[in-house]
């Protein structure tokens, strides 16, 4: 036991005050008393109990409980060592002390737990799955580690681990458990690896022109000499397959390609062989800017072939043309057009997925938009509440709410086991969106079935949005499929209700029981109530639901991917819910607007129909109806430029447009407009040693850029920005292995786009045990290098020990001592010895005579 002191500077203290009151010792020593020098004393003790309360004093009592926490090591770069490891751990285990604890935690990118420290573990449990393993954070894993010991006692933990970390720095903090009762033990593991075969680099020119010849260098590592298969592509479609003979060690292949894609152009390396130990390794992106003239896509919603594609002619932009369902999910492919064209479109074949890549596109890349009208289209197209409808000037919605028909809608929704996941929770948004789609006046019922219906919301006048909202999001899951009683259901409650339209949308992505639904839905036919259906998933019971759908005039929808779900249902809902075409013919009202006056300086044709919305606050409308709804609008979204045409393209609805001799102008000046400004400074942008971005502006004006990076799925990424200089400012960006594009753009709205490639994490890069690490790490710490199970439980060197603060205890004597010279100053010795002086007293003093006759007579008194 130690008695220590944290703040011993508080004992100067002590020197004034007991010079203090030795000089009155000295001053007063004639005059003192015995019965004075004890006061004294007692004062003198009182003062130095609180003087070294004031100096925070302690001592230290030993633990003798010890902490071994084993920390294991599960990140990819250990693959292959998990049997090694458990071995280990429990042969160590047979040589626990009683009075040692033990507990099991592995690690990689994050700290879990295995086995709770405990003195009765003694095998080592089932390690739980550990999906992230693209990351080793040591120093991560050891701070977290040090949270969960007891601070009292000694504890050692034992790291099972290469010690290559890829996140994190151990090295800052070791130095926080210097001088602690914790040390690192490390037990060096490495996976055991035959053969390997890995991409270490692959680099494209960062800029390149249509035609020229681009250098393609890729540098591939074996283990040993092997025979392998190189494969390139260029945006996903493969350029060149080459057989090669790999020596061990580096080996560099280039390869000369002519670049024909255009626009920021991803190229992929591909290395194949035989026996490979890890397939992680084996592929690496790279980005160029191909440079070319603009280029637009076209994406055609008609039967037939692209009209506008026939307006513009072979001599116009240069374009693709290419149908809903064959757009791409990568943000890289679009980034290769300038302005991109939904002409009559339905919004289910695209998915909320792709419009978002779109978005991000025309937001942060500049690519400008244009959706034109028809039956497939805007509000009819499902486009309610969707990222294309964020992104352009008008609303889905329309003016004169209250001339629309009356509507019943009842939403009959598959909550079985099967549509647990994002199919149940993509369903259940897409009816809330359907809900804000209908007036306060109009009649809804949501039933949600398994094996048997569930009426959460029942049919009636809409009151209250939010609540149905709310309740239709609260809808979980359930047990078996049963479409015929709900549907059954869904009929009944429409049958009486005096609607001008009534509906069913049945969503499902089962099979049910055989019923009479034909004899139901006829029935239904007479009460005026028509369905359509939604199968979800190649398990849906096809050949039902769109015989459903027939019988009832309604329409069928197969959905492959549930994100087309939303749009599906908001179209059914404008369908039923409005009247979009205006079929009455027009002529459009042109308002001053830059670049389209000279358009129509010869006059205005006459136009035959056009779909209903309503122009955003801050959109300009370019073509207005004489009900004042816009035919033509734009703004600005983002770094984009959007347009809504909202009649067609064919001449159906255009009408006279379409046969007027300025009809090419008028789609060459839409998408000149469209097109972005680009920025022709070269900022230089590197991946950095450290993961960071490193960026260069040659103007010296890195300070005023503002900057964007999003991933290929079109998700913008959290950024830091730190400013090195003047021309130099580095950004910190949390991205997965892959392609991530960068959009630089100035005070002047300039746009620079780059793409980089994130190399895959070191964790797939063959290296030994980090020594080196592990060394510093033992050293520092006080712990040791293992080798053997035995020594994981080995005496410690650093004891446990709790400190026992006994300041309070001090500042208590000190008071009572004051207390006791207060009391004695104050009333003297004497207190403490009045009642026996008092006794003794009382039993010296005689009694006199006339004491005893006045007690006598007294007596005498009281009887009469």
């Amino acid at each position: 036991m130690d008695l220590r002191i944290d703040v011993p500077i508080a004992l100067l203290l002590l020197l004034p005050l007991l010079a203090y009151f030795v000089w009155t010792f000295w001053r007063e020593r004639q005059r003192l008393k015995k019965n004075h020098m004890v006061v004294l004393t007692i004062r003198i003790l009182a003062v130095c109990c609180l003087v070294f309360a004031l100096a925070a004093p302690y001592i230290i009592l030993p633990v003798k409980e010890e902490q071994v926490l084993f920390l294991v090591d599960r990140s990819a770069s250990m693959n292959g060592t998990e049997t090694a490891m458990t071995s280990f751990i429990e042969e160590s285990l047979q040589s626990k002390k009683d009075e040692q604890l033990a507990g099991i935690y592995s690690f990689s990118s994050t700290l879990r737990t295995e086995a709770i420290l405990s003195n009765t573990l003694d095998e080592v449990p089932k390690f739980t799955a550990m999906t992230a393993t693209d990351q080793t954070n040591i120093e991560q894993s050891l701070q977290l580690a040090t949270g969960i010991v007891d601070p009292k006692k000694a504890t050692r933990l034992v790291l099972l681990t290469d010690a290559n970390e890829t996140n994190g720095n151990v090295r800052e903090f070791m130095t926080k458990l210097k001088g602690s009762n914790i040390s690192v033990d490390v037990v060096p593991f490495n996976r055991p690896v035959a053969n390997d075969v890995s991409l270490k680099s692959f680099v494209s020119p960062q800029v390149a022109y249509v035609g020229e010849q681009q250098q393609l260098v890729t540098e591939i590592n074996a283990t040993t000499a092997i025979q392998g298969e190189i494969l390139l592509y260029e945006n996903d479609a493969l350029i060149h397959r080459e057989a090669v003979e790999l020596a061990e060690g580096s080996n560099v292949f280039t390869y000369k390609h002519a670049a024909t894609a255009e626009g920021l152009v991803k190229y992929e390396a591909l290395v194949q062989v035989g026996q490979d130990a890890i397939f992680e390794n084996n592929k690496l992106t790279s980005v160029t800017m191909v440079q070319s003239e603009p280029k637009l896509l076209i994406v055609n919603g008609h039967e037939t072939a692209s009209p506008i594609a026939a307006v513009l002619g072979p001599n116009a932009i240069s374009y693709d043309v290419v149908d809903a369902r064959s757009l791409p999910n990568e943000l890289s492919s679009y980034l290769q057009y300038n302005a991109i064209i939904f002409d009559n479109v339905p919004g289910h074949l695209v998915g909320e997925a792709k419009m978002s890549v779109i978005e991000q596109a025309v937001k942060n890349f500049g690519v400008g938009f244009m959706m034109t009208g028809g039956e497939n289209s805007f509000g009819l197209g499902g486009y309610f509440k969707t990222p294309i409808e964020t992104l352009l000037p008008v609303e889905m919605e329309i003016k004169g709410k209250e001339q629309l028909p009356s509507l019943g809608l009842v939403i009959v929704l598959d909550r079985s086991g099967s549509m647990h996941g994002s199919k149940l929770e993509l369903a259940k948004e897409a009816a809330a969106r359907s809900v804000e789609m209908l007036r306060d006046e109009d009649t809804l019922g949501f039933i949600a079935f398994d094996d048997r219906p569930w009426e959460i919301i029942e049919t009636g006048p809409l009151a209250n949005k939010e609540e149905v909202v709310d309740t239709i999001l609260s809808v979980t899951p359930g047990g078996g499929t049963e479409i015929y009683s709900s549907l059954a259901v869904a009929y009944e409650n429409l049958a009486n209700l005096k609607l001008q339209r009534k509906h069913i949308i049945l969503l499902t992505d089962g099979q049910s029981q055989a019923g009479n639904y034909e004899g139901l839905i006829e029935e239904g036919k007479e009460n005026g109530v028509t369905l359509s259906t939604v199968a979800i998933g190649q398990d849906a019971d096809g050949n039902l639901l769109e015989a459903l759908s027939e019988m009832g005039s309604g329409r069928y929808y197969d959905v492959i991917d549930e994100q087309m779900i939303p749009s599906i249902l908001s179209r059914e809902t404008a369908m039923i819910s409005r009247t979009y075409i205006e079929d009455n013919p027009f002529y459009p009202t042109i308002y001053n607007a830059p670049g389209w006056n000279q358009l129509f300086a010869g006059g205005v044709p006459q136009m035959n129909a056009y779909i209903g919305t309503t122009a955003k606050q801050g959109a300009t409308v370019i073509a207005e109806s004489e009900k004042e709804d816009p035919v033509l609008a734009q703004w600005q979204y983002g770094l984009g430029k959007t347009f809504a045409f909202t009649s067609d393209s064919t001449g159906k609805w255009t009408g006279d447009w379409a046969r007027w001799q300025e009809w090419g102008t008028f789609w060459q000046t839409a998408i000149s407009q469209m097109l972005p400004s680009y920025n022709d400074v070269a900022y230089d942008i590197r991946l950095d040693a450290d993961g960071s971005f490193v960026i260069t502006d040659p103007t010296n004006e890195a300070a005023f850029l503002d900057i964007v990076a999003v991933n290929e799925a079109g998700e913008e990424l959290e950024m830091q920005l730190e400013t090195i200089s003047a021309s130099q400012i580095r950004a910190v960006v949390q991205a997965e292995p892959g392609l991530i594009f960068f959009r630089i753009t100035d005070e002047q709205q300039a746009i620079y786009q780059a793409g980089l490639s994130v190399p895959y994490s070191a964790e797939y890069e063959l290296r030994p045990v980090n020594d080196k690490l592990v060394e510093e790490l033992t050293k520092q710490t006080g712990g040791a290098v293992l080798e053997e199970p035995q020594e994981v439980f080995r005496d410690f060197t650093k004891k446990g020990a709790e400190r026992q603060n006994i300041a309070t205890w001090l500042l208590l004597a000190g008071m009572l001592l004051f207390f006791i010279d207060i009391t004695i100053r104050r009333f003297g010795w004497s207190i403490f010895t009045t009642k026996k002086r008092k006794e003794k007293v009382v039993a010296e003093t005689p009694v006199k005579e006339e004491d005893t006759n006045v007690a006598q007579l007294l007596k005498g008194m009281k009887k009469r």
